[in-house]
């Protein structure tokens, strides 16, 4: 990856961060960390950062995980943050997100995390690695009746650092070792595409968040999801 496009990622994703985390730092309430569901309707939460969260589309109902929660039935928690990894910004959070959802039973555990620890490695790969087993084996062991499903990390550019496939390397065994389904191939949904990425250059836009529907639509279909 060219030099300043980790640059200008970095850039945004510390501002999306100080902002962001400072309101979980400070504990303050988020519509979607929790969810009132109609009888028999089945929950689903979505862990991720702001590819997951929604950050670049024009309304948050266009987001790609409510675009297939609500084609799906589905109530939908969706806590995610601006900034956040397996590990990098994680130690900012007043609450951490794997309890928050554990806390909820949903029927459900959508996993996205993974794109912004390409910019702690490889200093800190040793974490990040230990970091992801941590969060898969805690929703297994303490979700054993929830469906476990773990998306290979998005990312952005055509450009790939060495660090993207070795993370997607650990995304994967560490799902296969839970035994969660595993979802391939996100990390290129948007590549050649740079019309789907919103003007900040880093996230994508409403048509970006559709092509993620409609390509995750198609995994879950898979998976009889």
């Amino acid at each position: 990856m060219a030099a300043s496009a980790a640059t200008r990622l970095l850039a945004v994703v510390a501002a999306l961060a100080t902002s962001a985390l400072a309101a979980c730092s400070m504990g303050a309430p988020d519509d979607d960390r929790g969810v009132s569901r109609t009888p028999g309707q089945q929950v689903t939460a979505f862990y991720g950062d702001s590819y997951t969260r929604g950050t670049g589309v024009s309304d948050p109902d266009l987001r790609w995980s409510t675009q297939v929660a609500r084609d799906r039935g589905w109530a939908e928690i969706n806590p995610s943050v601006d900034g956040l990894g397996y590990v990098i910004n994680r130690d900012l959070l007043a609450d951490d997100l794997v309890g928050l959802i554990v806390a909820e039973d949903p029927d459900i555990v959508v996993v996205t995390m993974g794109l912004n620890d390409n910019f702690a490695m490889p200093e800190r790969a040793t974490q990040i690695e230990s970091a992801i087993r941590h969060d898969l084996n805690t929703f297994a062991a303490e979700l054993p009746d929830t469906r476990l499903v773990v998306v290979e990390p998005f990312w952005y550019t055509d450009e790939r650092p060495g660090s993207v496939d070795t993370i997607i390397g650990w995304v994967r065994d560490a799902a296969s070792e839970v035994g969660a389904d595993y979802i391939p191939g996100a990390s290129r949904w948007l590549e050649g595409h740079p019309e789907w990425i919103a003007a900040d250059g880093v996230h994508p836009n409403d048509a970006g968040h559709t092509e993620i529907a409609e390509r995750m639509d198609e995994e879950l279909t898979k998976l009889k999801l």
